[in-house]
């Protein structure tokens, strides 16, 4: 009787019944497919790798800036070395023996003395 009762009934006062849920995937049983250490290792050599990448243009300019300061060094010492011999020239320059030296290198003649001219090579 109790499926005559059942079947009196509408369909709207009717129990449904609620619908079956997706069965989900069981865990795996056997080692996972991903190798985690190995993707860590992977992961970590990239990174490094990029570190590295961020320091060698820094280092490249360090370099260079480096060698141009040992050149600029080298130029400024020869440089100090040339001004101590123009002071030493200058110093120098009062003295009558210097005076006559560089007058007659230049073709001058003292007073009272006669120039002479003498013409063609000696050599040949």
């Amino acid at each position: 009787m109790a499926t005559r009762a059942q079947a009196g009934r509408s369909k709207s006062t009717a129990r449904r019944r609620p619908a079956a849920r997706k069965a989900r995937p069981a865990a795996r049983k056997g080692p996972s497919r991903i190798q985690w250490d190995r993707v860590g290792r992977v992961a970590l050599t990239v990174v490094l790798f990029a570190v590295l990448y961020s320091y060698f243009n820094p280092s490249i300019d360090f370099y260079k800036t480096y060698t141009g300061t040992t050149a600029a060094k080298a130029k400024r010492l020869e440089l100090l070395r040339e001004n101590r011999h123009l002071h030493q020239r200058i110093q120098s320059s009062g003295d009558p023996l210097v005076v006559q030296r560089e007058a007659r290198s230049q073709g001058m003649v003292a007073e009272g003395e006669t120039p002479v001219v003498i013409q063609g090579s000696l050599g040949g």
